[in-house]
Parts: structure tokens; sequence; C-alpha cells
């Protein structure tokens, strides 16, 4: 009996102790985010490690620790210290993963940590390795949740980017300037275009659409259907076909303008409203 006691007792203690740290890892995270958003962010990722070191199990600590990482890092600098608060923030989101592979913060994060790193690689091969890794985990994000606006917005600006440069080039070796019209001259490159990047530009296309069916006001979204559909109008067979996608591409400028300004009228109502409650 004494020694079921004993047992017990030892229970007790070791059920209290992990119960000091849970608390402990809490207040830590409370005191990490205070430091955040006073802009302390070294100050921050100590408290938030030492909140994941006293409860291992605290998704939140982790998130908040890889996020003051994230912030901390500079796109396109080499700096050994830079690198490492990417790798740094990149292990604690595929830490929160490894035990829930659906954690929405945890995916989004990484799709945005490599787009990052994409736009500070000046090596056009290279830069579109790192946008395929942040195109995977978009996709990821998205089958986790299928009403992510920005999923799929994002994976069409991912769509624009691989293809924009090759559009751009291609109009330079014709001695065509950006603001010629088209369609583009040589019609042999034009069909390797056509064959390479179109199904990349209707894919974008698509996932634009999604993302307005999503929010009609999406007026981002809408300021690249007009790049995507203006610039596919290169592609065209005639220069009445480029001039009827120009056309189109034109609405969505209008859509575009009229959501922002339509947007900007109510702020000033909203947040006088806000005001008088």
């Amino acid at each position: 009996m004494k020694k079921l006691i004993a047992v017990l007792g030892l229970g007790a203690l070791v059920l209290l102790a992990t119960g000091c740290d849970k608390l402990k890892s809490r207040d830590a995270i409370n005191k990490g985010i205070q430091s955040y958003r006073n802009a302390r962010y070294t100050e921050a990722v100590e408290f938030f490690k030492r909140s994941v070191a006293l409860d291992p199990t605290n998704v939140n600590g982790k998130l908040y620790l890889a996020t003051a990482y994230m912030t901390q890092y500079v796109p396109g600098s080499d700096d050994p210290k830079n690198v490492q608060f990417a790798t740094a923030a990149r292990d604690q989101f595929q830490a929160v993963l490894k035990d829930n592979p659906t954690d929405k913060t945890a995916l989004a994060s990484l799709a945005s940590l490599a787009y990052q790193e994409a736009q500070g690689i000046p090596k056009m091969e290279d830069k579109v390795k790192k946008l395929d890794d942040s195109k995977e985990w978009y996709e990821k994000l998205i089958a986790a949740d299928p009403q992510n606006k920005e999923g799929y917005y994002s994976l069409a600006v991912i769509d624009w980017l691989k293809w924009y440069p090759n559009l751009m080039t291609a109009r330079a070796e014709m001695g065509m300037k950006p603001e010629d019209p088209g369609p583009l001259k040589d019609k042999k490159v034009k069909a390797e275009l056509k064959e390479k990047y179109e199904p990349l530009i209707d894919d974008g296309i698509a996932k634009l659409n999604q993302a307005i069916k999503l929010d009609p006001n999406y007026d981002d979204a809408m300021a690249y259907m007009n790049l995507l559909i203006r610039e596919k109008a290169d592609l065209s067979d005639t220069p009445d076909q480029y001039k009827a996608q120009v056309a189109e591409a034109d609405t969505w400028v209008q859509k575009s303008l009229e959501t922002k300004k339509a947007k900007a009228a109510k702020a000033p109502a909203a947040g006088g409203d806000a005001a008088a409650k």
C-alpha cells in the first residue's frame, strides 16, 4: 500500500510539473508576442524558443517562433544569418506539419517563404525551381482549405512570373517594344511560346476565376486577370483576335478600378460607424 501511495504521489508531482511547464510556456508566448509587436524580434525568438522547450506540444509556440524567424528574413540577401532565418522558419513550420499536415497557417507560410526566396534569385532557372516549391505548398494549402482565395491568386501570380519574362525576351529579340501592339511578329517563335506557355497562362486565368468566384470584390485578382489576358493576346493568330483579347483585358482593368473605388468609398463610412459606436 505504501508503495502504491508513493507511486501515486510521484505521478501527481509529474502532472503538477507538467501543468506548471504548460503555464510557463503560455506565459513565454505572451511575452514573446509583446516583444514581437514592439519589433524586438530577436527577443521574441528567445521567448518563443523557451515556450517550445517548456511545452513541445504547444503548436502556437512553434508557429510564433517560425513567424518571428520569417519576419527577419530579407529576400535576396546571401548573408549567412539571413539564410539561417529562412531555414529556421522552415524547420519550425514543418515541425508543425509533422503532427498536423493540414495546418493552414504553416502551409500558407511555407508557400509565402518559398515565394519570397524566389524573388531574390537572379538566375531564371533557379528562380523557377523555387517558384515550383512555392506552388507545391500553395496547392497543399488549397487542398486543405478550398475556400482560400489567396492560394488561388498566388498560384496565378506564379504562372505569370514564369511566363512574362519569356514574352518580354521574345518581344525584345523581335525588335518589339513593350508598348508595341501584337501579336508577335515571328510566327515560329510565337508557335513555340504558345505550345509551351499557353497551358500555363490558361491555368493562371482559371485560378483567378476561382479566386474571384470566392471573392467577387477581389481587385488584385482582377488586375492580374488583365495582365494574363492582355499578354496572352500576343499569341493570337490575327490582329483582330489580338484586339478582341486586349478589349477583354481592358474590361478587367475597369472592373479592378471600380472595385477599388467602391472599397475606398466604403472605408471612411465604416470608420465613421465604428467611431460612433
